[in-house]
C-alpha cells in the first residue's frame, strides 16, 4: 500500500505491517537503520545523496518509526533478519547490495549469512559481531535508554510523529536495552563489505579490524587486492557516523560501482 504524498509503503510480513520507503531507481540498494532509528535519523541526509544513482528502499524495524510494535514479540537480530529476507521476497527482488548502519549492519551480516544469494555487496557502518567488541562504557550509555532522558533529541522526535502508537515510546526504549546480538561465524560470507566505523565510534577499533580481516581483508594489495574494503572516519562518534556525508559519499561510490559527477 503507498502513503499518498510520500515514498512510504506498508509490506505485510511475518505478522508485521512493515515501512519502507523507496527513493530513486536503479539497482537495489537495501538501507537497514541503527537501534531506535528511523529513516530520519539514521539515513536522512544520505538517502538522497544515493538515490541519485540507486533505488534505495529505506526500511524501519519492528517498533521503529512507522512500523508497530508487536507487543509479545521480542526484539531480536534474528526476528529482524527473517523480516528483512521475507520482504525481498514480498518486493520480488532477487538480489540486492546493503548498507547496514549499527544495528542495521548486525542484521545485514545475519541476512548475508542466511540467504547469501540475496546479497550482492555489504556496507556495514558501526559493527559488532562479538559483544566484546563494543566499548566497554556503552553500558553506561545504555542505561539512558529511557524516556526521560531521551527527551527533546531526535530520535524522540521521529518516534512521536512516525509511531502508530507514539504513546509506546518508553516500553520501544525498554525493548531497545534488552536487545542483544548473537555471535556468528561469518568467515563464510563471500558478498564484499566495506567495514566503517568512527575513531570514537561504540564499536573498539581493533574489533573493527578484525571484522575486516574476517570478511578477506588485510592481504598485501601490491600482490592480492582484497575485495573487502576498511574506513575509520576521523572526529567521529556513533550517532554522528551516517551524518558524515561528505566522507562517506567520497567512498560508497567507488565501492558500489557507480560514479558522481564532479559539477
Amino acid at each position: 500500500m503507498n502513503i499518498a504524498g510520500t515514498n512510504g509503503n506498508y509490506a505485510n510480513v511475518n505478522g508485521l505491517r512493515m515501512y519502507y520507503e523507496v527513493h530513486g531507481a536503479g539497482r537495489p540498494l537495501l538501507l537497514l537503520p541503527g537501534a531506535v532509528s528511523g529513516t530520519r535519523t539514521a539515513f536522512g541526509k544520505l538517502i538522497p545523496l544515493l538515490a541519485a544513482h540507486r533505488q534505495v528502499i529505506a526500511v524501519e524495524f519492528q517498533g521503529y518509526g512507522h512500523t508497530a510494535d508487536i507487543p509479545e514479540r521480542p526484539l531480536s537480530y534474528e526476528q529482524f533478519a527473517d523480516d528483512v529476507i521475507e520482504l525481498l521476497h514480498v518486493l520480488k527482488i532477487g538480489q540486492t547490495d546493503i548498507f547496514g548502519y549499527s544495528t542495521g549492519a548486525g542484521v545485514a551480516l545475519l541476512v548475508a549469512i542466511r540467504t547469501p544469494a540475496l546479497v550482492g555487496k555489504l556496507i556495514l557502518a558501526s559493527v559488532s559481531y562479538q559483544s566484546s567488541g563494543r566499548h566497554p562504557q556503552l553500558a553506561e550509555l545504555e542505561k539512558l535508554l529511557t524516556a526521560e532522558t531521551m527527551k527533546g533529541t531526535p530520535y524522540e522526535a521521529e518516534y512521536l510523529s512516525t509511531a502508530p502508537n507514539p504513546s509506546n515510546w518508553p516500553e520501544h526504549l525498554a525493548k531497545v536495552t534488552a536487545f542483544n546480538q548473537r555471535e556468528d561465524d561469518i568467515r563464510n560470507i563471500k558478498a564484499p563489505a566495506l567495514i566503517i566505523a568512527g575513531d570514537a565510534d561504540i564499536v573498539q577499533p581493533g574489533h573493527v579490524v578484525e571484522l575486516y580481516k574476517l570478511l578477506g581483508g588485510g592481504s598485501l594489495g601490491e600482490l592480492s587486492m582484497p575485495a573487502s574494503q576498511l574506513a575509520i572516519l576521523p572526529g567521529t562518534m556513533h550517532t554522528a557516523l551516517t551524518n558524515k556525508t561528505t566522507l562517506l559519499m567520497a567512498m560508497i561510490p567507488d565501492f558500489l560501482g557507480f560514479n558522481i559527477s564532479t559539477q
